[in-house]
This record gives C-alpha cells, structure tokens and sequence, in this order.
C-alpha cells in the first residue's frame, strides 16, 4: 500500500477563495471579516479595501487560503451571520474557478480574437461558453477553437425575439457574464435590466464628441491627439454605464486616419481585456453610477 507521507500532504496547496463585499460603512466591518476567517482556519493572502466618504460604503475583497478541508457552500453558510448584521452585498467564491462568458461580436472582430486567444493561453480566467453574433463573419475563426458559434440575425421586428434566445443561452451555459466585443446592436432597456453588472462594452472615447459613422476619421478632421477607449457595465443609458477601464495612446499630427483606425483597436483590446480579467477575478464592485475596481 502506497501512502502519502506526512510531508507531502503537507505540501499539498491550500484551497483558495476570494470575498467581496460592499455595506454602509462603519467600525468593525474589518475586525469581523479577519476574527472569522481566523476562527474558520482561513488565512489571509492579501485584502483590500475603500471606504468612500461620497456615498458613505465600505468595500472589501479578501483572498484568503483554508488550510482545513472546507466548501465555498460551508464558507458562504458560516459567513452569513456577519453578513446581515453589516448589511452586506457579498459573494464569496473560489479563487480558481473560471468564469463562464458569452462574447458578442458584430462585423469587427479585433476584440473577439484578442479575448480569444487570451482565454485560449490561460491569461484570461474565463471559459467561454459561446460566441453570439448578429453576423457570420467570424463563425469559422470562432469554429477554430472550438467554441459554439450562434448566428442570431436581429431586426427591428425580431429584436425582443433574438434577445429571448441570448438570455437562453445565458442560462443554459450557467453564464455570468456577457461581453459586448464590439456588438453594434443597441440592448433593450428590460435585457440591461436583467443582467446588470453582468454585461461589459467597449467604445471608443471620443464621445460625444464624434458620433455615428467613421469616428476615427472625424476624429483625424478635427486633430485630436489623444485615441482613447473606454470599457464600462451596459445600462440603459447607452454608452453611460459605470466606467471599468480606460486606455489612451498618444498620436502625432502625421497619423493617417487609418493608423487612428489602427491604434484604436490595439486600445479597445487592452482595456476590454483588463475590464473582463477584473471582473472574473472578482475585483470590481459596483458603487452607484461608478466602480471600485481593486486591480
């Protein structure tokens, strides 16, 4: 019989969670999350927190290891005593559970193969449960990773149908999260409502300066300096939702409208790519019409 020596069940890694926590703030929110996680056998790997003076809410966010055999349904059980007598918004996950995400793409798909290939070398923690799009376009890059591709076509007439048949594939994928990788598809009111805090967009940021059509080359027309993207949660107010994450790049007066074209995609990936690696690393809580985001 070949047994495990002390020694190397002792080597054996600790289970990993993360806790993320928003409430009013007040004193001992801290005591009573480090006295649990002491009392519980867990030890702290690091923790951040805010206290916003604004809106008077605390934040917190806890990766912590357990060094006793335990499950996140036995953490979250023990923990929600201190949660209601702090008035706490809280989840508490493990730390290498990969986050389920549905990409929707249109005709533009630098941001889908970007997010692609990220989740494909393991610097994304996601697994992608499907790729939605109102086009074909990409349904054999989408094929050649072997992820389900779904031609959804929408219309003015079969907009509340197509967005039927998403919010179903979100629940049969058990999915958390949606990202709009450049999606140019306007979402209902009722669907934003339905997932909020579950979906991420990404634009350029030249609005509202620069609408509609080619704003890259409005943007050149005018001289601008500075090509920025933006990602941030969908609400029903389009392209106003809680902002994730920026990028700009500065560009020179010699620049071709299609370079501008050029260095705002390289900066809608990195801040896409950041805003969706925070969000399935549980590192981003929503404070009203902003975000804490511990990155």
């Amino acid at each position: 019989m070949n047994e495990q020596s002390p020694r190397a069940a002792a080597a054996q890694p600790a289970d990993q969670y993360v806790l993320i926590l928003s409430c009013p703030d007040k004193q001992g929110i801290v005591h009573a999350v480090s006295s649990y996680l002491f009392m519980t056998g867990c030890n702290i790997v690091d923790s951040q927190q805010f206290g916003d003076q604004d809106t008077g809410l605390f934040f917190m966010r806890v990766h912590f290891s357990a060094e006793a055999p335990v499950t996140v349904d036995k953490l979250r059980a023990s923990f929600a005593a201190i949660g209601d007598s702090f008035a706490m918004d809280w989840q508490i996950h493990r730390a290498d559970e990969k986050m389920r995400v549905v990409l929707m793409v249109s005709k533009f798909g630098h941001c889908l193969n970007d997010l692609l290939f990220r989740a494909r070398i393991g610097a994304l923690p996601v697994e992608i449960a499907a790729v939605v799009s109102n086009h074909t376009d990409f349904a054999e890059l989408v094929g050649s990773y072997d992820i389900p591709f779904h031609h959804i076509p929408v219309t003015r007439d079969t907009k509340a149908e197509a967005e039927a048949r998403l919010l179903e594939i979100v629940r049969e994928e058990k999915v958390e999260l949606v990202v709009l990788a450049r999606y140019m598809q306007v979402l209902s009111d009722d669907l934003c409502k339905q997932l909020s805090g579950k979906i991420i967009n990404i634009h350029h940021s030249f609005l509202p300066s620069f609408k509609g059509a080619k704003p890259y080359h409005q943007a050149h027309a005018r001289g601008v300096k500075l090509i920025g993207a933006t990602a941030h949660y969908v609400t029903a107010d389009l392209d106003e939702g809680p902002i994730i994450e920026q990028e700009v790049e500065r560009v020179g007066h010699d620049v071709t409208p299609d370079q501008l074209v050029a260095v705002g995609r390289d900066v809608e990936c990195q801040a896409l790519a950041r805003a969706v690696k925070w969000h399935a690393e549980r590192r981003i809580l929503l404070n009203g019409r902003r975000t804490v985001v511990f990155a």
